[in-house]
């Protein structure tokens, strides 16, 4: 599904990212990302959404060289890969219902066909009674959720997360993540960057590990299958 073949990028002035990165993510794995702040992560998510292109290497997702994709069929690709961020990225003067529409408009569905996958989305992720409020009348949480449902209204095969939980408390960060692993027993493949041990190991699943752009410890925190429970 995913495949990293020594992979560098390195940005203007010399900072290289990454650096000879290599892994494979099967489909329907559920992987997390760790590493200190600048090993790479970031990066790494970015060259899989084509916000940035790899300096050298190849990456291959469903098939697919990135390598080979113009600037004109970025758009199709993306709406196969949801991104989630920290931050959230909400348009805080449009509800929570055309938040969440917004892909499927872009994508020029059907205006009828909306309004039943909204709600569908928002029913995953526990907010179906929200659909007409602002973000701003949200908690942290529900706004983190929120994002969630826009990435995967467009039913992608793949769902990759840079630090979800990196403003949330301990209890809100474990419902994220448990509605990830709900999202992955319904064969999505999903990729989360982390820093959060301690949840980490407690979700059991595969860690891939950065250090100064390099992978350094790919390894399986407790039972992956107990994980998939």
């Amino acid at each position: 599904m995913i495949q990293f073949s020594e992979v560098n990028k390195r940005y203007a002035g010399g900072n290289e990212a990454l650096a000879g990165v290599s892994f494979n993510i099967e489909h329907g794995e559920m992987v997390f990302l760790t590493g200190p702040s600048g090993a790479g992560k970031s990066t790494l998510l970015k060259l899989l959404a084509l916000i940035e292109r790899p300096s050298r290497g190849q990456i291959v997702v469903n098939g697919q060289n990135l390598g080979g994709i113009r600037r004109g069929q970025i758009p199709h690709y993306r709406r196969k890969v949801g991104v989630i961020f920290q931050d959230h990225k909400l348009l805080h003067d449009r509800s929570v219902f055309d938040n969440v529409a917004l892909p499927l408009i872009i994508a020029g569905v059907a205006h009828q066909d909306i309004p039943k996958r909204v709600s569908a989305a928002l029913e995953l992720v526990g907010l179906a009674h929200k659909e007409r409020a602002l973000p701003v009348m949200l908690s942290t949480g529900e706004q983190q959720r929120v994002g969630i449902a826009r990435a995967v209204i467009s039913r992608p095969p793949i769902l990759i997360a840079d630090e979800p939980t990196g403003n949330l408390d301990p209890d809100l960060s474990f419902e994220v993540m448990q509605l990830f692993r709900r999202l992955n027993q319904v064969g999505i493949t999903v990729l989360v960057a982390s820093h959060d041990h301690t949840l980490i190991r407690r979700l059991g699943q595969r860690v891939l590990s950065l250090r100064a752009g390099r992978v350094v410890a790919p390894e399986l925190q407790g039972d992956a299958h107990a994980g998939r429970a």
